[in-house]
């Protein structure tokens, strides 16, 4: 099922913002005064209207073209893994140094005071 989120298609977001828009203008148009607040009902049969050409004609069929099986096959298998010996040898090799480093920190002595 390519195109779908949420188990759903594009129709149904269509649909959804086909009618949320509508309502909205719908919600504006009905706070004016005069002739424009009775086009509120040529919105919402504009609304209905594109509703019902949308699931009258259909764009695709209603039986899923059957899905070819794909084989999927790892042609950088070797250099993953290279990459990765060779990332491992530069943590452990600086993780080292730092240790070392830390370890083999010198210790100075402080003056003794003499009056």
């Amino acid at each position: 099922m390519a195109g779908t989120v949420l188990g759903v298609g594009a129709g149904v977001f269509i649909f959804a913002l086909l009618w949320v828009s509508a309502l909205l203008l719908c919600a504006l148009l009905s706070r004016a005064s005069g002739v424009a607040r009775f086009s509120v009902v040529f919105v919402f049969l504009g609304a209905l209207s594109i509703t019902a050409a949308l699931l009258l004609l259909p764009r695709a069929s209603e039986s899923p073209a059957p899905e070819v099986e794909m084989k999927i096959v790892d042609a950088f298998f070797i250099g993953r893994y290279v990459l990765l010996a060779f990332l491992i040898a530069v943590f452990l090799g600086g993780l080292f140094l730092v240790l070392t480093y830390h370890v083999l920190e010198p210790v100075y002595a402080k003056p003794l005071r003499s009056y």
